[in-house]
């Protein structure tokens, strides 16, 4: 079951584990000091919490062919942009200006989760996730990740799943 702060149990959360609360989905809270200087989000998640970085997945957001289109892939990896594309029936994708994912989300760069955002955005998969039991995503913000069944992400998120990512 959840594991929550002190903190987060006053504030309520962010919206990410209110939404996993509310879904009645089993998860982990995972908190860590965030270093403002690690040149990458994801791999300091998967270091501060001593996770394999396959099993930590970073959440982008992008422009398919104007829709903004979330992806979650390792950050052990990157996004093939073209199969993003495909993967939702487009032609072309791009990585979206961080500041208008922030204001469509709700989450600041660097805590963007797949859960809980302002306004709900197509999401994809990477298909990979599939051979974990469990694997970690932001919680909302720098230096709080969730841990939970990547069947459980696809299904509050109504993900799509496939090979998006490259290693």
């Amino acid at each position: 079951m959840a594991k929550k702060s002190k903190k987060q149990q006053q504030s309520g959360g962010t919206p990410a584990t209110v939404a996993l609360t509310a879904a009645g989905v089993e998860f982990t809270v995972h908190a860590y000091d965030h270093d403002p200087a690690h040149p990458s989000y994801g791999e300091e998640a998967a270091e501060a919490m001593g996770v394999s970085p396959d099993r930590v997945f970073k959440t982008l957001v992008a422009d398919v062919d104007g829709t903004l289109t979330v992806a979650v892939v390792p950050v052990a990896g990157s996004l093939d942009l073209k199969a993003l594309a495909a993967a939702v029936g487009g032609k072309r994708a791009a990585m979206a200006d961080p500041a208008l994912a922030e204001r469509t989300t709700g989450y600041v760069r660097g805590g963007i989760s797949p859960l809980g955002q302002r306004k709900r955005l197509a999401t994809v998969l990477d298909d990979s996730a599939e051979a974990h039991a469990t694997i970690c995503v932001s919680a909302g913000r720098r230096g709080l990740e969730v841990e939970l069944s990547p069947t459980d992400l696809a299904k509050l998120t109504e993900a799509v799943l496939a090979p998006i990512g490259r290693a």
